[in-house]
């Protein structure tokens, strides 16, 4: 039986903007392509060989037994889109998917979320995924035919930074364990806001820690293709969400996705690393004043 997730553990105010901007973006001087260039070979070797061994969980037993996903649901999806799953939590259980709507997975992966939400948006809706890792795009597509979804599932090559989404045209994003592999967030969290429809809301499950990292540890790009070193701290996720212009942000559930793998022997206890399933929305007028930071 995997223990559950550490309880909220108390934070330290922070009195200084560095620390926030080393939680929020790369370190100075840190090497951003090299970084890119260990995602992608990652997820390319994951869209290749699921089955070896990774830092992280994968599948679909993984999806049901640490993160809720529905078994019935799961075992209807082609086995090509749920092997190659390796989110962190389960941002569709956030909140409902309307019929009709428009959604956005902006890092897809294999497409398994964006597969559940075809599902969940029916005939009518439209679903897109983007995704910079050429194999996954190709993988989800595939996974998309072979639903009989392709007739409202697209899949694009692309980067969470510069979505090729129009402005305001998605009803609903989605996201699933990439907002820590992203060296500038203010950056992804403003295209979500971009490319959100008034009123449109945020369904994002990502790693967080308790405590600010090390600024050696915040440099070390091995650590950040770990899902490690660019976790934010928990109490600074709806602070820089808050910043970019979505409102109401608010945690809504605890994910113990790290139970029992290497990326968890590579961290100190006192970081309680774990995922959350966050919650989100653009203001129904279109804008909201954006907190002030320097930066």
């Amino acid at each position: 039986m995997r223990p559950e997730p550490e309880p909220d553990q108390p934070t330290t105010e922070r009195t200084a903007n560095w620390r926030t901007i080393m939680a929020t973006t790369a370190p100075v001087n840190f090497d951003v392509n090299y970084l890119r260039s260990q995602v992608i070979a990652t997820y390319d070797q994951v869209a290749r060989e699921p089955n070896a061994h990774y830092h992280f969980h994968r599948g679909p037993d993984y999806a049901h037994d640490f993160l809720g996903y529905d078994r019935d649901e799961l075992d209807a999806l082609p086995a090509i889109a749920s092997e190659r799953f390796a989110g962190v939590g389960n941002p569709l259980a956030v909140g409902p998917v309307v019929p009709g709507s428009t959604v956005l997975d902006h890092a897809c992966g294999g497409g398994m979320d964006l597969l559940l939400a075809a599902r969940r948006v029916g005939p009518r809706g439209r679903t897109i995924g983007v995704d910079m890792t050429p194999a996954m795009v190709e993988t989800a597509t595939e996974a998309a035919r072979q639903a009989g979804l392709d007739g409202i599932v697209e899949v694009h090559q692309g980067f969470y930074e510069a979505l090729p989404v129009p402005d305001a045209s998605v009803d609903l994003v989605i996201s699933n364990g990439v907002l820590n592999l992203a060296p500038d967030k203010r950056a992804v969290l403003r295209e979500i806001h971009r490319v959100l429809k008034p009123g449109g809301n945020l369904y994002l499950a990502d790693v967080v820690v308790q405590r600010e990292l090390t600024e050696e540890a915040r440099g070390n790009p091995e650590l950040w293709a770990a899902c490690i070193a660019g976790a934010l701290v928990e109490s600074e996720l709806p602070v820089i969400a808050a910043a970019s212009g979505l409102i109401d942000g608010r945690v809504v559930r605890r994910f113990n996705c790290f139970y029992d793998t290497t990326a968890e022997a590579k961290v100190a206890k006192d970081l309680f690393i774990q995922a959350v399933s966050f919650h989100a929305k653009k203001a129904a007028g279109g804008t909201a004043k954006r907190q002030g930071f320097l930066f």
